[in-house]
């Protein structure tokens, strides 16, 4: 019985621990069907905001500048050709590549041995003819003398005539001496008539002597323009290019020896857009002289002249576009004819306009603004010019407005945006000085390496030695000196 009481006992046991099990079991399969079979609990979506950086819209009055790219001319460029041929038999000193010669100095002188022959040639027939007029006049003196005379002979031989007519009348003469007085009357008039003829014949010559006279003057200034022309003057200061001369060397009539270049009267030429030559005309359509910058950059230094636009080209080359226009520098040190150079035009002013960064106006020229409860609105404006990497836009509707200072596909109008800007530009940690103390060695590289310069201006060389000469020196001076040597 007691075998029997604790089997029943075990069965009731684990009878009553399989159905325990068993209940568990079923409250965690309907807990999970539950959980599978209820939608989650919907949660308060949460609204994105974006940081961005604005810039505050103020209208202002800005003077666009226009940046081109030009070549540095002369407006004074004499080719020097050689008016005769020959020998070169003379040259100056300064008759060299690069060469600085005075106005009015000699440059070479022809062999003018030929040409000196024929002048002395041309002068002695001019003597001739001299001695010719004179000789002339004085005939015609003669004639004069001689047609006086037969004028005095004819009135005596005419007053004798006159007397025996009288006499005859009176009846104390006789008819023959009138026949005798009447003949020698007739011969003395007849004698008159050729020595006017001679007289004629005497002023002829002289008409003819004088051109004669005239014909070897004119022969004289012609050999002594030949002899001229064996020598070459400078027409003006300037320095001379493409220098091909030497003495001893022959040359041929209308050879080219030089170009004569005047430094101190340079232009530069650049080249615009129909759309750029158009703001830079006046009411009138007239091309204004705008000033304008020059800017050469010479081993860290850079070169620069001021000027005007003086003209515009008279037309459109062939494969050309825009407008070639044409500027007069002023005092341009350190230029010389084919620099090319960087050209900055101060268009007229534009009132009541804004500088943005580039990167806040889009391609449909719109900008993001920040509006009501700081989300952004899509703002329309009118991009007027581009200038690097800001843009200047009509602040007509934008005035006092923030507007976005970099525009990226997540942002757009109706977007919930938190104003973030930079510092301002007087609040901007200040650059520390860029300057740097050089070593005796890497000085003495420096100053090598300009001084042995031969592209480099004169001017330009004086402002980089003066640089390198100071205790401190600038480092983007090193840097590009530095560069051109390689090291």
């Amino acid at each position: 019985m007691r075998f029997l009481r604790r089997s029943l006992v075990g069965l009731f046991l684990l009878s009553v621990t399989l159905g325990v099990l068993a209940y568990a079991g079923q409250m965690i399969y309907g807990a999970v069907q539950a959980r599978l079979s209820d939608e989650p609990p919907e949660r308060p979506a949460r609204e994105r905001v974006f940081a961005v950086n604005t810039v505050t819209v103020t209208p202002e009055t800005i003077t666009p500048v226009m940046t081109v790219f030009g070549e540095v001319r002369s407006r004074r460029t004499l080719e020097l050709r050689a008016s005769a041929g020959g020998t070169i038999v003379e040259l100056s000193e300064n008759f060299e590549e690069g060469g600085e010669v005075a106005a009015g100095e000699l440059l070479l002188r022809i062999d003018p041995t030929d040409a000196q022959s024929a002048l002395d040639t041309a002068e002695t027939s001019l003597a001739e003819a001299e001695a010719e007029v004179a000789e002339a006049t004085r005939a015609v003196t003669l004639a004069e003398d001689d047609v006086a005379a037969a004028e005095e002979q004819l009135q005596l031989r005419t007053q004798a005539l006159d007397r025996q007519r009288d006499l005859v009348t009176r009846g104390v003469g006789t008819e023959a001496a009138v026949e005798t007085a009447a003949l020698a009357a007739s011969s003395a008039r007849q004698s008159l008539v050729s020595r006017r003829q001679a007289m004629a014949t005497a002023m002829a010559r002289v008409d003819g002597a004088r051109t004669a006279l005239r014909r070897q003057e004119i022969a004289v200034n012609e050999a002594q323009r030949r002899v001229a022309e064996t020598e070459v003057f400078a027409e003006f200061a300037g320095t001379l290019s493409g220098v091909t001369a030497v003495e001893g060397g022959i040359v041929t009539a209308n050879e080219q020896l030089a170009s004569l270049i005047d430094p101190n009267a340079l232009e530069v030429a650049f080249r615009v857009s129909t759309s750029q030559y158009s703001r830079l005309l006046d009411g009138d359509g007239r091309l204004i002289g705008a000033p304008v910058v020059a800017g050469l950059d010479v081993l860290g230094v850079d070169l620069t002249a001021t000027g005007t636009i003086s003209r515009e080209g008279a037309a459109v080359g062939t494969g050309q576009t825009g407008r070639q226009i044409f500027a007069r520098l002023d005092d341009a040190q350190g230029f010389r004819p084919g620099d090319f150079v960087t050209v900055r035009i101060e268009e007229p002013p534009l009132e009541r306009v804004a500088s943005l960064p580039a990167t806040a106006v889009d391609a449909a020229g719109t900008v993001l603004v920040v509006g009501e409860d700081d989300r952004l609105e899509v703002a329309q404006t009118e991009v007027l010019r581009r200038q690097g990497d800001a843009v200047v836009v009509s602040a007509a509707g934008l005035a006092g407005r923030q507007a976005v200072r970099e525009r990226t596909p997540l942002l757009g109008a109706g977007i919930k945006v938190r104003v973030v800007n930079p510092p301002e530009a007087g609040d901007a940690p200040q650059p520390v000085n860029d300057l740097v103390e050089l070593t005796e060695e890497r000085r003495a590289r420096l100053v090598a390496f300009v001084e042995g310069n031969s592209f480099m201006p004169d001017e330009a060389k004086k402002r980089v030695l003066a640089q390198l000469s100071q205790d401190r020196v600038p480092v983007r001076t090193v840097e590009r000196i530095e560069s051109r040597m390689g090291g």
